[in-house]
């Protein structure tokens, strides 16, 4: 976008509404147009001018988040990132949301330390500008602490998979009966997630999910699938082994990194500083990937802003592994397909509807 990015931030909290600003008022890119207490004063806001972006509080006086997002969508359809407490309670209210239509889900900012603030900064403006390049379609009707003083500094430079785990090598696995499949997704991925995890069978090879979500969001996230699929869908835990008929989810704010312990593979979900500008990062999963997966994975990724899993899955297809993007038309943000594909790291392009198939296609040599 050559103009700023125009946001409206819609929370009953002076204190957070103050600290958001801050936050995006230290992009260049972005621009905040505006602040409002509650859903009545954002319409009239809105009224006046509509903006690009909104970020929209859960629970608020006179009308909730969901309720007026709901309304949103279905009349006048603008980017929402929800901006939630971090509360396990709420996770569950979270998955309406996007459900609903929102474009993404944020934490509320913690400013206990510096680097608590700049890793705040780097997801809350990453996110924001994403949600701006989003595709919104109509839908039918359907306490945090005082802000340090100043804005935050300028984001650390962006981190590469090389702080985690050092490149591949020649020496992949060489390919056997057994498939791993790598995904990695943001902007737009739960719902594109769900629709390529609901067309899997029972006995699906294992599965293993970046999706870009904050903590204590993806085990809700996990529990709506495991609903609704037929294979099973967990959070993942640190040694979790990769099954059949399983889909592991990587926990908001941790890396995964797949292993292999003699014939079997498992994942190891470790701390580390933000890769890509993410954590989880679908660059450390995809790498991890070509080192001890080889030519035995399956890479996708899916829609989602920026770069990451670029340069993983161009590892991974040099390692042997299939690897495959969703296309421009059924994402809702082609940014980290675009640039994989842009990188020479993609085998086969299609549309969503067709990743459940190229799947199982490529579970069998």
């Amino acid at each position: 976008m050559s103009q700023r990015i125009r946001v409206l931030i819609v929370d009953d909290s002076a204190t957070v509404r103050r600290t958001l600003t801050d936050i995006l008022s230290s992009d260049p890119q972005i621009e905040v147009m505006g602040a409002a207490a509650d859903p009545y004063a954002a319409v009239r806001r809105i009224a006046e001018e509509a903006p690009d972006v909104i970020t929209l509080d859960v629970e608020m006086p006179r009308m909730d988040g969901i309720t007026f997002l709901r309304k949103l969508m279905s009349q006048h359809p603008i980017p929402v990132v929800m901006c939630s407490s971090l509360v396990e309670d709420g996770s569950e209210t979270l998955m309406q949301a996007l459900e609903a239509g929102a474009a993404d889900v944020i934490l509320k900012p913690r400013i206990d330390t510096r680097q608590s603030l700049l890793d705040a900064q780097v997801r809350i403006c990453d996110t924001v500008k994403a949600a701006a390049r989003a595709r919104v379609r109509p839908r039918p009707r359907v306490a945090v602490a005082a802000p340090a003083a100043g804005r935050p500094r300028t984001p650390e430079p962006k981190l590469s998979a090389d702080v985690m785990m050092p490149a591949p090598g020649k020496g992949a696995m060489a390919r056997t009966t057994e498939r791993i499949i790598c995904i990695g997704a943001s902007t737009g991925g739960t719902e594109a997630l769900r629709e390529v995890l609901e067309a899997l069978p029972a006995d699906s090879p294992g599965i293993v999910v970046v999706q870009h979500m904050p903590e204590s969001f993806t085990a809700a996230f996990a529990r709506r699938l495991d609903s609704l699929c037929e294979v099973t869908v967990r959070e993942a835990r640190d040694g979790d082994t990769v099954l059949r008929g399983q889909v592991l989810i990587a926990p908001g704010n941790r890396h995964m990194l797949l292993q292999r312990s003699g014939a079997r593979y498992l994942v190891a979900v470790k701390d580390g500083p933000l890769v890509s500008r993410h954590r989880p990062s679908v660059d450390v999963l995809f790498r991890s990937s070509a080192h001890c997966a080889g030519a035995n994975a399956v890479g996708v990724i899916m829609t989602g802003m920026g770069d990451d899993g670029a340069t993983g899955m161009r590892e991974m297809q040099e390692a042997g592994a299939f690897t495959l993007a969703q296309d421009e038309e059924s994402c809702v943000v082609f940014g980290m397909p675009k640039e994989a594909i842009a990188r020479g790291g993609v085998g086969k392009v299609v549309g969503l509807s067709s990743i459940a198939r190229e799947i199982l296609r490529h579970d069998r040599p």
